[in-house]
This record gives C-alpha cells, structure tokens and sequence, in this order.
C-alpha cells in the first residue's frame, strides 16, 4: 500500500480507539466479545471507502456510516453528535495524509496510547422520557402515577361562635 494509505489507516484507528461512544461500547462488550474486533473492522471500512469510491466521502457520509455500523454492529443508537465530529476528523485525516502532512495523524495516535487501557468516564444525563420500543413493538411509555390526597379527610373548619370562641 501507498505510504499515504498507511498514514491515513493509522490515523483512523487511532481516532476510532478515541471515540468514546465506541469505547464504551467495546469495553461494555456491546458488540459482543468480538468487539475490538469490529472496531477494526470499521476502520477497514472506513479506509477502503476513502480509496475506492469517488467522489471521496464527504463528512455527512462518514458520519452516516459510522452511524450504521454502530448501530448493525453494536446496537447502540447514538444522538450526542459524536459521530459528526469523528467524520470531520476522518476527512480532514484523508487530506492530511494524501498531501503527506502527519501532524494531526500523529497527534490521535499520541491520545489513543495515553487512554489505551483505560475505562470511559461516563455521566448519565436525566432524560426526557423513553421512545425504545419492545421487540413487540410497542413503545415503552413511562406513565406518571395518579396522584392521590395526601389528606383523604380534609379537617373542617372550627366553628367559631360570636364571642370569638371555638367550638371543640
């Protein structure tokens, strides 16, 4: 393969081991025990689309890609817009590399070794509700419960006679 082709397969595994979506989902076995394995797979994928097709992907199509093979291979729905940012990254990396300028390349493989190893620091975010549907297809709907009287018999009001008293 051309030196160029070399670069820029480095560099996407490298930017692929940093995407932490995609590590969790290997360290969280998602994709089952072969996923390290599918992560350079993906890799594959991604480098033989930069040589073989033309026009080169663009970012969008990258990013839909990355998507997919997230979601056939590791079924994990992503909407935190990583994957836009990875795209960027990978068509930036095409270019870098086609014109033999390995700064940024060698840049994701310096931060690929620094957390090779080392668990996602994940933060769960409250959500707004839950779309995920069962296998039966039917929506998985969170119901507010009903609400009852923390006081099912309100206290009457005292009676109070002409002279300001109250009756008991």
């Amino acid at each position: 393969p051309a030196p160029a082709s070399v670069l820029f397969a480095r560099g996407v595994i490298a930017r692929l081991a940093l995407w932490p979506a995609l590590r969790i989902a290997v360290d969280e076995g998602w994709g089952g025990p072969e996923g390290a394995a599918k992560r350079t797979w993906m890799a594959s994928v991604l480098v033989d689309a930069f040589e073989e097709e033309d026009p080169v992907p663009d970012a969008t199509y990258v990013e839909e890609m990355l998507l997919q093979i997230m979601a056939d291979e590791f079924d994990t729905e992503l909407e935190d817009g990583s994957a836009e940012a990875v795209a960027r990254d990978v068509v930036r990396m095409w270019a870098d590399a086609g014109a033999g300028a390995a700064e940024l390349i060698r840049g994701f493989e310096a931060q690929a070794e620094k957390v090779k190893g080392k668990k996602v620091q994940v933060e769960e975010a409250a959500g707004e509700g839950s779309d995920w549907e069962d296998e039966s297809g039917e929506e998985d709907e969170d119901e507010a419960p009903m609400l009852v009287d923390a006081q099912p018999n309100p206290k009457p009001e005292p009676e109070v006679d002409e002279d300001g008293f109250t009756t008991v």
